[in-house]
């Protein structure tokens, strides 16, 4: 249950990872000799602009392997100071590449026969829509001199926040007693009793993990003070709007689809109220749902699954749907590209980190044998699966935007949860419905409360550093704004600013919608596949290779969809209601 790194280093002190970080030094120097020979003229645009991708590409490529070593040692290791100290290096490292970058832009963006040049070049028609997003975005670019001091002072600002928190939220230990017995577990492990069958188990890992955040709330109100802050700064220097223009520039996302996309989310909150309401009564409550229930299981299935047994159910059920679905998955499950055991100074949650260069993936996950497990599992090898099928493009191409990230994970997720609900009894059905519903009220009731958190956190921002109890306030009010009757109003989670690092990265603003969005459309995409099975695997996974060179809407137009309609979003959340009318009937047939 433990990855393999060795593909991409055995160790920080191998000869190999010392050769490549000496490559990519040269790398360096290389653009930056190139940059300065090559863009104070006009005269060969085609090959300034080719010999300059070729080195993006292969700094690019080395970057992300080096990177990566560092980045996945120290997402299972907090405190290994060998995986930190190297990813500050590199970032400093990365930080001589800006000023060749911002030529570079620059360059492109003075010339007014760009179209006419691309065609000129097989490896330039390649690059078409890296090309054009580069000219579309030149008027959000500051000087050289400003870029370059903003890039080396962000691993002094928003970088280094960063850092901290994340060493303060994967170290921080809590204390939790269980059966009689005062014990100091890591966070993940109390987080993942949210699924306890035990009432008292959820209820005391509940009230631990709220007093737990008490010891770093300053230190974290202190790092998302200063990470949104900068963000606000260079944001406002470079001309955007606000942050959340520039998270939808950088999505590839215009403001049309994402309104389409709230306004029918608001539209359909009361139904997952009542999802919430009906499941507080089914446990007890007759005030809503307590937060320390969202996850609670309603019946008692005592099935879990092992490692081994959630493995062969994914690949069997992947394989309903391709052979290349189900035989990259198995890959992965064999080949040790799952990290899936909980530990002490290893991060919560999931993730999966594609390495291009490689052409594998590796997946954090922390697998307890819970059924939602199971889904999390085939959640991030969804995540794998779309790095596999960018594998034959350019790495300069293989970076898709936020809102379709999503898509391919839910898309894998949808396809385990349909085959288990096809083959239970209703016992079992109830509690496999709840699982996804519940899922499904995190992607769209809690990431609108996100979305409001954050959006009303950069407003404060902008005349001062909100404190911890305006964080805590502002928190709850976004809560109650999202789950509305639905959670007990006494019982809700003001620290989950803490919780979710997505708040703590100055390059991922608003890391909420895009979930939401991701849900949406892979459910569109599902309703596609299932009129025509034997047509649309091909056309998917073509969707999924053209995700780096597209915008959303043309992405969309692809598959046959219109994201600027409401009633493209209507439709999805309309299937979700069915599941939730379909679960309350089983709970009342049950009673």
């Amino acid at each position: 249950m433990r990855w393999s790194l060795d593909e991409l280093y055995t160790s920080f002190e191998s000869e190999e990872y010392s050769l490549d970080i000496k490559k990519l030094d040269k790398q360096i120097e290389e653009m930056i000799k190139w940059a300065e020979n090559n863009f104070k003229s006009m005269d060969d645009p085609i090959n300034s602009i080719e010999g300059y991708l070729k080195k993006s590409m292969e700094f690019s490529a080395l970057y992300t392997k080096l990177m990566g070593y560092a980045n996945l040692s120290l997402s299972v290791d907090a405190k290994n100071q060998n995986a930190l100290q190297s990813m500050e290096k590199l970032q400093m490292k990365a930080t001589k590449i800006t000023k060749p970058n911002v030529q570079f832009q620059k360059f492109i963006g003075q010339l007014d026969n760009l179209d006419e040049i691309i065609n000129a070049s097989e490896l330039l028609k390649e690059h078409y829509f890296y090309l054009n997003q580069i000219r579309d975005r030149n008027k959000y670019l500051l000087s050289e001199k400003e870029e370059v001091l903003i890039s080396k002072m962000q691993n002094t600002g928003s970088t280094a926040w960063a850092k901290l928190q994340n060493m303060l939220s994967s170290t921080l230990m809590v204390d939790i007693k269980l059966n009689g017995e005062v014990k100091q577990l890591p966070l993940p492990i109390i987080r993942n009793m949210a699924y306890d069958k035990d009432k008292d188990i959820r209820i005391t890992a509940y009230n631990a993990e709220l007093e737990a955040y008490k010891k770093i709330q300053e230190s974290s109100a202190a790092c998302l003070n200063g990470i949104k802050g900068e963000v606000l700064t260079t944001s406002k220097l470079r001309g955007y709007e606000s942050p959340l223009e520039e998270t939808l520039i950088q999505s590839r996302m215009d403001e049309e689809t994402l309104n389409a996309m709230l306004s029918a989310i608001e539209e359909a909150l009361p139904v997952f109220h009542k999802y919430y309401r009906k499941k507080g009564e089914i446990l007890g409550h007759s005030n809503g749902l307590p937060f320390y229930d969202l996850f609670a299981p309603v019946v008692q299935v005592n099935k879990t699954y092992s490692y081994k047994e959630a493995q062969d159910y994914i690949v069997e059920n992947f394989r309903t749907f391709s052979d290349k679905l189900a035989d990259f998955a198995n890959n992965a499950f064999n080949n040790k590209w799952i990290d899936a055991e909980p530990r002490e100074g290893k991060r919560g949650g999931a993730f999966c980190f594609n390495l291009h260069p490689i052409k594998e993936s590796r997946i954090l996950a922390n697998f307890n044998g819970s059924f939602s497990n199971v889904i999390t599992l085939a959640h991030e090898l969804g995540h794998g699966y779309h790095g596999l099928c960018l594998q034959k493009t350019s790495i300069l191409n293989s970076r898709y935007p936020m809102p379709i990230a999503e898509t391919a994970s839910i898309f894998s997720e949808t396809i385990v949860m349909n085959a288990a609900l096809s083959e239970v009894d209703n016992r079992e059905k109830l509690s496999i419905l709840e699982s996804y519903i519940s899922d499904a009220g995190q992607v769209i009731v809690d990431i609108y409360s996100r979305f409001l958190f954050e959006k009303e956190l950069f407003e404060r921002r902008q005349s001062h550093s909100p404190s911890v109890e305006e964080l805590k306030e502002m928190m709850i009010n976004a809560q109650k704004s999202a789950y509305g009757h639905g959670l007990d109003p006494d019982y809700l989670h003001p620290y989950m600013w803490i919780n979710k690092s997505h708040y703590y990265s100055a390059g991922r603003n608003y890391y909420n919608f895009p979930y939401a969005f991701g849900l949406l459309f892979s459910k569109g995409l599902y309703v596609k596949y299932l009129e025509d099975k034997s047509g649309f695997v091909n056309k998917y996974d073509e969707f999924l290779a053209a995700t780096g060179k597209n915008n959303i809407v043309d992405l969309g137009k692809i598959m046959d969809i219109d994201v600027h309609s409401i009633d493209f979003f209507r439709a999805s959340l309309k299937l979700i209601e069915k599941d939730i009318e379909t679960f309350i009937q089983l709970a009342d047939e049950l009673e």
